[in-house]
C-alpha cells in the first residue's frame, strides 16, 4: 500500500491533482464550522422530530443542517436541481433534445441547473431561518443573536434576514464551485467527494461515543450495553455489510452481444463478441433518499401545523401522533413501508433513467445485436425483461442495507449515530464514491504503465450476477 502511495505522489500531474483535491476539501471543512452571526444556537438544542429529520437529510447534503453555518444548506439544493432536470429530461421534449446535443447541450443544462440551484437556495434558506425563529420559544427570538434584534422592541430587522439568506445561498454556490474545480483540476467527482467528506467527518465523533460508552467486560449482548462481545459483533457485521455493498455496487449482468460482419475489399471486419453490462443496482442511492424523505416529512409537517394551530388543532394533533407512530424506526409498520417505498422508487427511477428502446436502437445503428434476438422490438423486450429481474435483486439489496441500521439500533441498543454507519445512504455513497475515485486514480497509473490500486486483488473486475 505504501509503495502505491509513493508511486501516486511521485507522478507530478497526479500529485498536483490529489493535493489540490485535498486542499479544496479542507476549505469545505473549515467553512463547515463558521456559524451564521445571526443564529445563537443550533438545531441540536431544539431536539424533537425536526432534529432527527435534519440529521438524516444532512447525510446526502454534505452538511449538518442542525448547525446554522455558512454552509448550512450544504450541496443539497444543487442535487435537488440536478434531479429535477434529470426527471424533466425524460418527459419534457426540449430538454430531451438538449441532452442529445453532446457537450454543448450538457453545458447548457449545467447552466440551467445553476440558476435553479440559486432559486432553491433562496427558498430553502428563508424557510430554514423561519423555522429557527419558530423554534426559539413563544417570543420567536430565542435562537437569534440579541445584536440583531430591533431596539424598538418591534421585532427583527428585515435586513439581517436578507443577509442571512444571501450568506447561506452564497455558501451553497461556493460549494458548487468547489465541486466544479475538483472536477476540472482535481481528481474524482467533486460533488460526490464533498458528500463523502461530510459522511466520513462524522466517524470520529461516532467512534468517540462508542468508546466512551463501552465497557471492558462481557455483557452478554445486553441491549444498551456495549461490551467486548458487542464490539466484536459490530466489527464483523460492519465488514460483512461493506463486503455486500461492494459486491452489489460493482455487480453487473453481462449480456453477450455480437457485431455484424462486413467486407471491405478482400478483408472481413466485425463479427467480434462483446458484452453489454447492466448494473444490478441501477438506481443507486436515490430510492433510499426518496423513501426516507417521504416517511420523515409527514411527521415534521404535521408537528409544525399542530404547533401553529394549538387552539383548534385537534385534527393536526391526531395526524401528528399518527405520523410519529408511522415514523418510529423500531416499529414493523415503519420498516414495511420503508421496504415497499424502496421497491417502488427502484423501479420508478430505473424506468426514468434506463431506456431499453433507445439502447436497442443504438445497438442496431452500430451493427451490433444480441444473439438469438432480432434487432428492434424483440431486443427491446428482452432488455426490459432483464432489467426488471435485476432491478428486483437491486431493490431487495437496498432494502436490506436500509434496515440494517434499524436492526442494529433496535436489537443492540447502539446509538443511531454509530448504527448509521452499518447501512443506509451514507455507506452506499461512501463506497460508490471511493470506488469511483480509485478507478480514476487507476486510469492515471495504467496510462503511465503502473499497476492499478486494485490490481492483484481482483484486478478491478466486477462480479457477474
Amino acid at each position: 500500500m505504501f509503495e502505491k502511495l509513493r508511486i501516486i505522489f511521485s507522478i507530478p500531474e497526479l500529485r498536483k491533482k490529489v493535493l489540490l483535491t485535498i486542499g479544496l476539501l479542507a476549505v469545505y471543512r473549515i467553512g463547515f464550522h463558521i456559524p451564521l452571526p445571526m443564529i445563537a444556537t443550533n438545531m441540536g438544542d431544539i431536539g424533537g422530530g425536526a432534529s432527527d429529520f435534519f440529521e438524516k437529510v444532512s447525510v446526502f447534503a454534505a452538511s449538518d443542517l442542525r448547525q446554522a453555518t455558512i454552509f448550512g444548506l450544504g450541496i443539497m439544493p444543487y442535487i435537488s436541481a440536478s434531479i429535477i432536470f434529470q426527471l424533466l429530461g425524460s418527459v419534457y421534449k426540449p430538454l430531451e433534445e438538449l441532452k442529445k446535443e453532446g457537450e454543448a447541450g450538457r453545458k447548457k443544462l449545467n447552466e440551467y441547473t445553476r440558476y435553479l440551484t440559486v432559486f432553491i437556495c433562496v427558498i430553502q434558506s428563508y424557510m430554514y431561518l423561519k423555522f429557527m425563529l419558530m423554534a426559539g420559544g413563544s417570543t420567536g427570538y430565542g435562537n437569534i443573536n440579541p445584536n440583531f434584534l430591533n431596539a424598538d422592541a418591534t421585532g427583527l430587522f428585515f435586513g439581517w434576514q436578507i443577509v442571512a439568506v444571501l450568506v447561506m445561498t452564497c455558501g451553497t454556490v461556493f460549494l458548487m464551485w468547489l465541486g466544479e474545480q475538483i472536477d476540472e483540476y482535481g481528481i474524482g467527482n467533486g460533488i460526490s467527494l464533498l458528500i463523502m467528506a461530510g459522511i466520513l467527518a462524522r466517524m470520529p465523533q461516532a467512534l468517540y461515543e462508542l468508546i466512551r460508552n463501552m465497557k471492558t467486560e462481557l455483557t452478554g449482548l445486553s441491549r444498551g450495553q456495549v461490551g467486548i462481545e458487542t464490539l466484536i459483533l459490530l466489527v464483523l457485521l460492519f465488514v460483512g455489510v461493506v463486503f455486500g455493498v461492494v459486491f452489489i455496487t460493482l455487480g453487473q449482468r453481462k449480456i453477450p452481444t455480437q457485431s455484424a460482419k462486413f467486407t471491405r475489399g478482400r478483408r472481413v471486419y466485425g463479427g467480434t463478441r462483446q458484452h453489454l453490462p447492466l448494473r444490478i443496482n441501477q438506481a443507486g442511492v436515490m430510492p433510499i433518499i426518496f423513501a426516507s424523505s417521504l416517511l420523515m416529512i409527514p411527521g415534521v409537517m404535521f408537528g409544525f401545523l399542530a404547533g401553529q394551530f394549538e387552539s383548534g388543532g385537534s385534527l393536526f394533533n391526531f395526524l401528528n401522533l399518527s405520523s410519529l407512530t408511522l415514523s418510529d424506526q423500531s416499529s414493523y409498520i415503519f420498516n414495511l413501508l420503508y421496504v415497499a417505498l424502496i421497491f417502488f422508487f427502484c423501479f420508478f427511477w430505473t424506468a426514468i433513467t434506463f431506456n431499453p428502446k433507445e439502447m436497442s436502437d443504438n445497438l442496431r445503428d452500430s451493427g451490433t445485436f444480441i444473439p438469438g434476438y432480432r434487432p428492434g422490438k424483440r431486443t427491446t423486450d428482452y432488455l426490459e425483461k432483464v432489467m426488471v429481474r435485476i432491478t428486483y435483486v437491486g431493490a431487495a439489496f437496498l432494502s436490506i442495507v436500509a434496515i440494517v441500521p434499524t436492526i442494529v439500533y433496535g436489537s443492540l441498543g447502539v446509538p443511531y449515530s454509530i448504527a448509521g454507519f452499518y447501512g443506509g445512504t451514507g455507506l452506499l455513497i461512501a463506497v460508490s464514491v471511493a470506488f469511483d475515485l480509485v478507478q480514476k486514480i487507476d486510469s492515471h497509473l495504467v496510462m503511465r504503465n503502473y499497476r492499478g490500486l486494485l490490481e492483484g486483488a481482483g484486478g478491478g473486475v466486477s462480479p457477474v450476477v
